[in-house]
């Protein structure tokens, strides 16, 4: 199956849900003005600051076109009587798989294409209901559903695309079993290459091919694997993958079309020798040490962190993995030390893989950085920071404007919350709750206050 038949998969098989052209309200009604007023709304608006006073903001198309108090908007425009709850940015996960995030491992190996496509777009719809109206997919099948969101065929939200992660023989891309090795010299690809998961490459000239390839098809940023993984079988988790020209290779090929690349990486040594190559974001990092957190920092690349603990938001792991996850997490409280003595620039994503509960549980994996930083900073992280990250795509982002803020002239992705997450961020856990509006690009994709049963109660906050 050739890789434009995959694309046309995901985009036919978003097909058999509801036409999402205009996005629709709790109540199943169209909510897509082309102004909307929040009245007296408290604004988080990303920056890390208190929220503001009681104001209003006026969406117009998809831009924040005013913020103040007593904002007058036009005849037909959509008001919300907010009644002091907070206004803040939409969320946005930099590290997520849009296409195996909630399947099994051997579904997302073996399984139907036209299946895996269908709730490929429909976990994607769940993202966008649980406020994260942008995602950084940093690996894998994601061309055609991107394609399909960005239409209107399906919801979800904006998505900057990696495509399939770069991996040498053996790496953490790797995903052939062994009766597979040693690959043949016929040119032929494995399944996850034929699908765009992952794509074999050794040496320089392979590695700036497929980079050129990603590019073309529409990557937004490249991805490669730098060192061992978790949940991948071949690599133990202190060896180094790729080498410095190899590294260089892609990033020269991103660099001439205006964009950066991004390695999964754990230790040291493969970061160093990333970092080396002109990398400019590294996704882990649990075990760095004191040297190269001075190193990031210095030359201001970005660290991609995840609070990856041995709790109950653990990614499964076969027996003979669950080692290496040990190790791994046994670093996380280390890494996130490192990271605000020396004041890395820091970005928070889930990387949830092939479990449907755990991507449930995308704000409760937010709220978790709690542990390391005050609400204000976790919530300023998810928005504004990760915002930062997603703008170093330069002309490579699909969608212009500024996002993470609320500001006039930003983009209109917006979370109206039943409270205030700077004083309670366990708001976030339940969005199906609490995030009474969710708009993005200045529409609306849920309107508690249009449906039904919604009792406003009053203003509950004075």
């Amino acid at each position: 199956m050739m890789p434009r038949l995959i694309t046309a998969l995901f985009v036919g098989a978003a097909l058999f849900g509801a036409d999402h052209s205009q996005a629709q309200d709790a109540a199943g009604e169209v909510s897509a003005p082309s102004e909307t007023l929040f009245r007296d709304v408290r604004v988080f608006d990303g920056s890390g600051a208190p929220l503001t006073d009681r104001t209003d903001v006026l969406v117009r198309g998809n831009l924040i076109a005013e913020i103040g108090p007593d904002v007058l908007a036009s005849d037909g425009a959509r008001v919300v009587n907010a009644c002091g709850r907070t206004l803040m940015p939409g969320l946005i996960d930099a590290h997520w798989h849009s296409s195996s995030a909630v399947v099994s491992l051997q579904d997302a190996l073996t399984g139907d294409a036209a299946y895996l496509a269908i709730v490929a777009a429909k976990a994607n719809e769940d993202v966008l209901m649980r406020g994260f109206t942008s995602v950084r997919d940093i690996g894998g099948t994601i061309f055609g559903l991107k394609r399909a969101t960005d239409a209107g065929v399906t919801p979800g939200p904006r998505i900057w695309p990696s495509g399939a992660i770069i991996s040498q023989t053996g790496g953490h891309g790797d995903y052939r079993s062994p009766l597979e090795l040693p690959a043949a010299e016929d040119g032929h690809l494995h399944p996850t290459e034929v699908a765009g998961a992952a794509i074999i490459a050794d040496s320089p000239d392979e590695v700036r091919k497929r980079a050129r390839e990603l590019l073309a098809l529409g990557a937004s940023q490249l991805k490669m694997a730098a060192g061992g993984g978790v949940s991948s079988n071949y690599d133990p988790l202190d060896v180094s993958q790729y080498t410095e020209a190899e590294f260089r290779a892609a990033v020269e090929a991103a660099e001439n079309w205006g964009t950066y690349v991004a390695v999964h990486a754990y230790t040291p040594k493969a970061i160093q020798t990333a970092i080396a190559a002109g990398v400019k974001s590294i996704e882990h990092g649990q075990l760095i040490d004191e040297e190269t957190a001075r190193l990031m920092a210095e030359k201001g690349i970005w660290l991609s962190l995840q609070p990856f603990l041995d709790d109950e938001d653990a990614i499964p792991q076969a027996p003979k993995n669950k080692a290496k996850q040990l190790e791994m997490v046994q670093g996380t409280d280390t890494a996130y030390a490192l990271a605000k003595k020396y004041k890395i620039k820091t970005a928070w994503g889930t990387d949830v893989l092939f479990d449907a509960r755990l991507a449930t549980r995308q704000g409760a994996m937010l709220a978790k950085l709690t542990r390391w930083y005050t609400p204000a900073e976790v919530l300023k992280m998810a928005t504004a920071d990760n915002a930062e990250l997603l703008a170093l795509s330069g002309k490579r982002s699909p969608y212009p404007g500024k996002l993470g803020v609320v500001e006039v002239g930003a983009l209109a992705d917006l979370l109206l919350v039943d409270g205030d997450p700077v004083a309670d961020i366990k708001l976030i856990e339940d969005p199906s709750q609490n995030f009474l509006i969710i708009m993005k690009d200045g529409t609306i994709y849920k309107d508690s206050f249009a449906a039904p049963d919604f009792a406003l109660g009053g203003c509950p906050y004075k």
